[in-house]
């Protein structure tokens, strides 16, 4: 990913962003044009049956690389120790992308079975900031503003900081792509009927009428951009924290698409 000003930008955050992307790639190769034509809920069944089925042939493999990869240091613990010292750099870097591989395997099982989330108290502002943060480079580079607007005061959340993290990435990239070039997404957060109430908005087409029943279907889009499960994705966690995923058009035009989630109890604007 590159800055605003063509360069690089990396680190974990970026790359994680950067593996959704391929995720979605990858899922709407296999799934094919034909998948259009399945309902929304055999879709989201075959695309449990997928990562599920990719998780466990990957996961197999993983297994015996790293049985091997413990014999292979006992191995060296025989060596001379000028020759250990030599080795032990590359011995870290393959210990290091055998952990990152089985990470990306643990993401593919939440995907397949989206239920499951670490729950804590967070600070939605935070996380917000962040992911605005993360895409203002790319943003930048289109000549889209993103600009943030929250209360002062709000209440945490209980929630999974990083799969909710992952669902808010999915909400403004859906922006900006439907934006396309020279506009603006504002992302606002407040309190409302006692819950937290995230508003990602753009300047963009918004969404013809006939279409909004099926935004959140996967593998449906209406942008030259993205392969249609960024929107299902983001829906499928959020419903995972009791919360609700809602998308509409904007009164002045542009899509609005609108995220609740349940406080926690007792808590209220300003509460902790």
């Amino acid at each position: 990913m590159r800055d605003g000003k063509g360069c690089f930008v990396t680190g974990p955050a970026v790359r994680g962003l950067l593996w959704c992307r391929a995720v979605e790639s990858i899922l709407a190769q296999a799934l094919g044009q034909d998948a259009s034509q399945l309902a929304a809920a055999e879709k989201r069944a075959l695309l449990g049956r997928l990562l599920g089925r990719l998780a466990h042939e990957v996961r197999n493999p993983l297994s015996s690389l790293d049985i091997h990869f413990q014999l292979l240091e006992e191995d060296l613990a025989s060596l001379a120790p000028q020759i250990r010292e030599q080795l032990n750099s590359r011995m870290e870097i393959i210990h290091g992308e055998l952990h990152r591989l089985e990470g990306i395997v643990e993401r593919f099982l939440r995907l397949a079975g989206p239920s499951g989330v670490d729950l804590e108290p967070v600070e939605i502002g935070k996380i917000l900031s962040h992911v605005c943060e993360l895409l203002r480079p790319e943003a930048a580079a289109r000549e889209i503003e993103i600009a943030t607007r929250t209360d002062g005061s709000l209440p945490r959340v209980m929630a999974d900081p990083v799969r909710l993290t992952q669902a808010l990435l999915n909400l403004v990239i859906n922006a900006i792509q439907a934006v396309e070039k020279k506009g603006r997404v504002e992302v606002s957060a407040g309190v409302a009927d006692g819950e937290v109430c995230v508003i990602v908005s753009d300047n963009g087409p918004g969404i013809p009428p006939d279409k909004l029943p099926s935004v959140f279907d996967p593998y449906f889009t209406t942008k030259s951009e993205g392969s249609g499960l960024g929107l299902w994705i983001a829906q499928q966690i959020v419903t995972a924290h009791g919360g609700s995923l809602r998308a509409a058009n904007g009164p002045s035009g542009g899509a609005l698409l609108t995220m609740r989630l349940p406080l926690k109890s007792g808590e209220s604007a300003g509460g902790k």
